[in-house]
């Protein structure tokens, strides 16, 4: 994540500071289709926060830039827990398998040129840990994680297609450039690497509390009726740089720190 916010300069607070500006969710969101009791439920019970979620095409925004797709939303995933410090987890739902794979990446609709070097960039980032789940770019026919040209509403950087579904990744993700507003290479290819990090599995590490990325009062997004895996040699206390924090500064760039390291090597 994400939808994505960016903190406010001065604030430090956004989530979409993933509002990285990429994984907050929007102040005052008017929410313009009631969303009814069962997908309520349904969201819960796949251990998500409901509030500021929101309908869209497809299925369910949730958590600012994840999408819980219908068939999600109507499935009961087989996932885990992944404890990275005492309120730093990963969640996934499905993995990526048939390991070792190399997924491929491009550019749909109209990007400014930034964001070819940031896609590299984070893709770069991934290779570099040699892990089983490797990227690549392409320019032409059908890649695994299309990144799609689309706004997405006031303050939405960025929107996952979802969690990985029958050993694939999600079917890529949405960014918006006029939101994110940039040319900074390092930030974009954060809030890339966030949303392919959903992509492939991996939830907002500080969703057991964000207000360590987000600000505010300490805010349980759920973990469900899931167990949790410690990592071994992960910290027990706060780790607030992970790439995958629900918020990020506005230009704030975030490679992999060690903690994300052990996880990403720990799952792929």
């Amino acid at each position: 994540m994400k939808t994505l916010k960016v903190l406010a300069p001065l604030a430090m607070l956004a989530v979409a500071s993933l509002s990285l500006s990429s994984c907050q969710e929007k102040a005052n969101v008017e929410v313009k289709n009631e969303i009814s009791e069962s997908t309520m439920a349904q969201i819960k019970a796949l251990g998500f926060t409901t509030a500021g979620a929101q309908k869209v095409d497809g299925g369910v925004r949730v958590e600012g830039d994840i999408l819980l797709t219908n068939e999600m939303l109507a499935s009961k995933p087989d996932y885990k827990v992944l404890r990275v410090g005492e309120d730093e987890q990963y969640r996934t739902t499905n993995l990526v398998t048939r390991l070792p794979r190399t997924l491929t990446v491009t550019l749909i609709g109209s990007f400014p040129s930034a964001y070819v070097s940031a896609v590299d960039e984070a893709i770069r980032r991934y290779n570099a840990e040699n892990l089983q789940l490797r990227f690549t770019r392409i320019t032409s026919g059908t890649a695994d994680l299309p990144i799609t040209s689309q706004y997405l509403g006031a303050g939405v950087l960025g929107q996952s297609g979802g969690f990985p579904s029958g050993g694939n990744p999600a079917p890529g993700f949405k960014l918006s450039p006029s939101v994110i507003n940039s040319t900074n290479v390092g930030y974009i290819a954060t809030i890339m690497a966030h949303e392919m990090g959903h992509c492939i599995g991996l939830r907002h590490t500080d969703y057991f509390n964000r207000a360590y990325s987000c600000g505010g009062a300490a805010s349980n997004e759920g973990a469900s009726t899931v167990g949790a895996i410690l990592i071994p040699g992960t910290p027990s206390g706060a780790d607030p740089n992970s790439w995958m924090l629900a918020c990020v500064g506005n230009g704030v760039s975030r490679p992999f720190n060690t903690n994300d390291r052990t996880a990403l090597n720990y799952l792929y």
